[in-house]
């Protein structure tokens, strides 16, 4: 049986980001499993204090945040976190290692009972900041506020922990300077959930998204307008994905460019900061060769990968079957500067065989239009989807909001059936997708199956099954959350048969929890990129017809 194509890509993520954990341990950055409170006095600090830190403490379901903000002096480098019953102590330190992140989430798990709190700063291992103490109580919450919470602590992996020079998404937890162009694009419509949603000022996110803009266009490398996978967050220079993955990303610089236009059309203000959002997103979005992807001589179907060094030898074409890559396609059709022809989409989105595109059978019941057997791994339905809202639209095969909900559907049936009598599956424990086992990083699907959930899976179909998404976030929440909760949010995944529960977070997970609830509760992210002319222009123009009023979501 032929692999997806995506599995050629992952697989080689594998050797690098298996190495992570021990360079996390070896930096102190990934987080002590089960480590719990040290009851310690505060260190005395070696030298007059600053003025204090910001500090920050609210009550959430079965749990309390705190946030802090920087030292005034700039001298702290790490932080640990303290926690007392009493307002005047004794305080016993939560943090097993120092953090360089200025956020801590302190799962109780029961609500009703109250904390108080105080973060110290050190710097060569003296404390050189302090706050003052402040305390709250963890309270129930309705499901709203829930979904708004979870909603808040994920999309602090791209505030808080995302570079410090760039202001990119980090490929994962404990990843130093390597930074993700396709992570960042789905970290900016988290930042845009974020300004919308309270959880900071408009002002702060369009800062931080121009910043991020400044670099995409003034540091970092590109290879005919096409970024790379992964670049230094610091120097914008190029990292290899692979021996002669060095050059230009066309997959991961879709999911950037998504971004990208959703930004372009959310800071639609007079200020110079939201004009220059605007130019420079126009700009970036423009400079993009698409049509230089059709490879030398041009072809119908688009490649995935250019090096300066190794010119088209990866030769991965995009499409011929149903993958993350649609999203790929539609912007090369819809840009205003290098188009693609609009044949492309037939003879490379969907390939020259229609038939090995399309799918047709039912699984568990349920009638999958367009895919892989089963759907494939459930990302397929959640990367393309972030902007692209595929409610209102239908190609010559399918609605893939119809399909997508289908995938989703069989993947609830096939953990609830659980043929592989795995630990937990049901209807509260269901989605397979890409993510960190514990073996190494896999694209799990019902045909290939281990026992590893990542919560990404479910939460992101939250706009195809929100009963069912709801009861699996929930489960995970209350059920697994002395685990599985951590800083940022839900852990990457876990693996009931072997009692495994990954201690950190990959962007590209992270990204699509907090954009894809926030299109099922208000499809602000499907109205902004939707809103950019040049989308439904290239739909019609390729064979897409809007779908009559009524005929479904």
């Amino acid at each position: 049986m032929k692999t997806p194509t995506h599995l050629l890509c992952l697989a080689r993520l594998a050797w690098l980001l298996g190495g992570l954990a021990a360079a996390g341990a070896v930096c102190g950055a990934w987080p002590e499993t089960g480590a719990g409170p040290r009851e310690e006095p505060a260190p005395v600090p070696s030298q007059p204090l600053a003025k204090a830190v910001k500090l920050a403490v609210t009550g959430h379901e079965r749990r309390i945040d705190v946030v802090w903000g920087p030292d005034p002096a700039g001298n702290a480098t790490v932080w640990h976190v303290w926690r007392a019953r009493e307002r005047d102590g004794p305080f016993e330190r939560l943090t097993a290692r120092p953090q360089r992140h200025t956020v801590h989430s302190d799962y109780l798990g029961e609500n009703g009972v109250e904390f108080f709190y105080r973060v110290s700063g050190l710097s060569g291992g003296s404390e050189v900041a302090t706050s003052a103490v402040a305390g709250a109580v963890s309270r129930a919450m309705s499901d709203e506020e829930l979904l708004t919470s979870v909603q808040e602590a994920t999309f602090r992996y791209f505030w808080h922990y995302g570079h410090p020079t760039s202001g990119l998404a980090l490929e994962g937890f404990g990843d130093g300077d390597r930074v993700t162009s396709g992570g960042s694009g789905f970290g900016i419509m988290a930042i845009l959930v974020g300004a919308e949603r309270g959880f900071v000022p408009r002002a702060a996110a369009a800062e931080r998204i121009l910043g991020m803009l400044v670099f995409l266009e003034e540091k970092a490398r590109r290879y005919h307008g096409v970024w790379p996978h992964w670049l230094n967050g610091e120097t914008g220079a190029t990292i290899p994905f692979s021996r002669f993955d060095d050059g230009g990303d066309l997959v991961e610089t879709s999911f950037l460019v998504q971004g990208l236009l959703a930004a372009r059309r959310y800071f639609m203000g007079v200020d110079a900061t939201e004009r220059a959002i605007r130019a420079r997103a126009t700009r970036l979005w423009e400079a993009v060769e698409w049509d230089w992807h059709l490879g030398e001589p041009k072809g119908g179907q688009l490649l995935w990968h250019w090096s300066p060094n190794h010119g088209w030898k990866i030769n991965h074409r995009i499409g011929g079957h149903f993958n993350e890559c649609l999203i790929t396609y539609l912007l090369a059709l819809a840009s205003p500067t290098h188009p693609i022809p609009a044949s492309c989409y037939t003879n490379g989105w969907i390939g020259p065989d229609p038939a090995k595109f399309a799918n047709g059978n039912a699984y568990f019941g349920i009638r999958q239009p367009v895919g892989w057997p089963m759907g494939g791994p459930l990302f397929f339905t959640h990367y393309s989807f972030l902007g692209f809202d595929p409610r209102p639209w239908s190609d010559p095969l399918c609605n893939y909001f119809e399909n997508n909900r289908a995938i989703s559907r069989i993947h609830h049936a096939y953990a609830v059936a659980n043929p592989g009598g795995h630990a937990g599956y049901g209807h509260t424990v269901w989605g397979l997708t890409a993510c960190r086992g514990p073996d190494g990083y896999r694209a799990f699907e019902p045909r290939h199956d281990n026992g590893t959930v990542a919560p990404t899976a479910a939460l992101s179909a939250m706009p195809y099954v929100p009963r069912e998404s709801m009861a699996a976030l929930k489960h995970y929440y209350h059920v697994l959350g002395k685990r599985l909760w951590g800083d940022f949010g839900f852990r990457d995944a876990f693996n009931l048969d072997r009692d495994w529960f990954e201690p950190g977070y990959l962007a590209i997970d992270q990204g699509p929890i907090v954009v894809m609830i926030e299109n099922h509760r208000t499809g602000l992210c499907w109205r902004l990129f939707m809103a950019n002319e040049e989308i439904p222009r290239a739909l019609r123009a390729c064979g897409w017809t809007p779908r009559p009023a009524g005929s479904g979501e």
